[in-house]
């Protein structure tokens, strides 16, 4: 169930992000996601958004979680801070990219 929840969401974010393109403007990077065993990226250029499955080789930022950790704060029963914190949220690389990810997930 939370693996098909988070498919859903994916599938579902590249057009979320096209209706807000202000949100993107001046952002040029590519985050890669690990929520469980699936592996997402999404790819920002001049305002657009890609979002796609599978690996990239080098991702600016790459956020690893649970699947029932990534819905939880997708929903706000998990706080992003409180989730690194406690190990369920990891991040490599550019942690201000890492930053501004709440204000892009909750377009």
């Amino acid at each position: 169930m939370a693996e098909t929840a988070v498919t859903e969401f994916f599938e579902s974010l590249q057009g979320r992000l096209a209706q807000n393109p202000t949100k993107l403007a001046g952002m040029t990077c590519v985050y890669q996601f690990r929520v469980g065993d699936a592996i997402y990226i999404v790819a920002l250029t001049d305002g657009k958004a890609t979002v796609t499955k599978g690996e990239t080789p080098s991702p600016n930022c790459t956020i690893t979680m649970a699947e029932t950790d990534f819905l939880a704060l997708l929903s706000g029963k998990l706080n992003g801070q409180m989730a690194f914190m406690t190990g369920k949220l990891k991040i490599a690389g550019d942690f201000a990219l890492a930053l501004k990810l709440e204000t892009l997930l909750k377009a």
